[in-house]
């Protein structure tokens, strides 16, 4: 069954920004929702490295950091594939975005969701058969 939506590594991240608390409380919510129905909500293995890597380089222990991203495994997770890794590269020349947001944007539309929840992209902008939604804004 395809997920709902797609949430990049800034939506993980601000559900624990003490120094965002506006974002955070969005965030948190969206966490919310996603553990009490989690088979709406998928992720990729990208976007657990990002969570992983930017939570230690802010001061978090790797102990801590690892039994969080543990906790997002009930989630759809888009494993890394030569692939996806294609459909990333042509994403990144058809929109002409970073690789790292095509990689994402290719993570998505793997998963079946309409819609892509990060900060990252052009709010509103379909991507294909992707909306990214930046549910930050007001």
């Amino acid at each position: 069954m395809p997920a709902d939506r797609f949430l990049d590594a800034n939506i993980l991240l601000y559900a624990y920004d003490l120094d965002a608390p506006a974002k955070r409380a969005v965030a948190r919510a969206i966490l919310e929702e996603a553990m009490l129905q989690p088979s709406r909500t998928a992720l990729s293995v990208q976007v657990l490295q990002e969570f992983h890597f930017n939570f230690v380089r802010s001061g978090h222990a790797v102990a801590e950091a690892t039994l969080i991203v543990g906790d997002f495994f009930c989630w759809t997770v888009i494993e890394n594939s030569l692939d996806l890794f294609q459909r990333g590269l042509r994403l990144q020349s058809r929109w002409q975005i970073s690789l790292w947001d095509a990689m994402i944007l290719a993570a998505a539309e793997s998963s079946g969701a309409r819609e892509l929840l990060s900060e990252d992209l052009n709010h509103g902008q379909s991507y294909g058969q992707v909306c990214v939604i930046n549910p930050f804004l007001a």
